[in-house]
């Protein structure tokens, strides 16, 4: 009964250490929803974009993806950004989804005009380049490498040389007795 005071102690104190985990985790989702001001984007493809995902401007994070829905007259896909407060966005600049890396996440990356009038609360970006398929992209490139060299294999072969015997078939197998 001694030894298990010290056992009793400790799973508590992982579970206190895991609900406070918890509650730090779920405070933090929270945040998700909470602060800045809401612009909108409209692209043909937002690829892996996840919700929460960061917007950056120059690489430095200015605001998040608030949620992602369907236009049903367009099927284009319209995602709400949540701006940071105090971050203003010129109203003649672009969004683009793009990737932190080949294996990396997705972000939307702001670039910013050169008008003084800045992107009102709710507004839309005029201009937006949708997400990039790198997979379609290596899948091209593989193809069209592939592609160029099957006439060569043809040509050098010739493919048109007459059998110089009857009933063999230039199998190398079929000439050991």
């Amino acid at each position: 009964m001694v030894r298990r005071a010290p056992e009793l102690t400790a799973g508590f104190a992982v579970i206190i250490v895991a609900v406070l985990f918890l509650g730090y985790a779920l405070r933090g989702a929270g945040e998700l929803n909470t602060g800045g001001y809401p612009l909108q984007a409209q692209f043909a493809s937002i690829g892996g974009l996840p919700v929460g995902a960061d917007v950056k401007i120059g690489g430095v994070v200015i605001g998040h993806v608030s949620s992602e829905q369907l236009n049903p007259q367009t099927y284009a896909a319209i995602v709400k950004l949540a701006i940071n407060k105090g971050i203003q966005v010129p109203d003649d600049s672009s969004a683009s989804i793009t990737s932190d890396s080949l294996l990396g996440g997705t972000y939307v990356a702001v670039s910013p005009g050169g008008s003084n009038s800045m992107l009102k609360p709710g507004a839309s970006f005029p201009v937006t380049q949708s997400a990039i398929n790198i997979q379609d992209l290596i899948g091209k490139f593989i193809f069209s490498m592939g592609g160029g060299s099957s006439g060569k294999g043809q040509s050098a072969s010739g493919g048109q040389a007459p059998s110089s015997g009857a009933g063999q078939s230039g199998n190398p197998a079929a000439l050991s007795p």
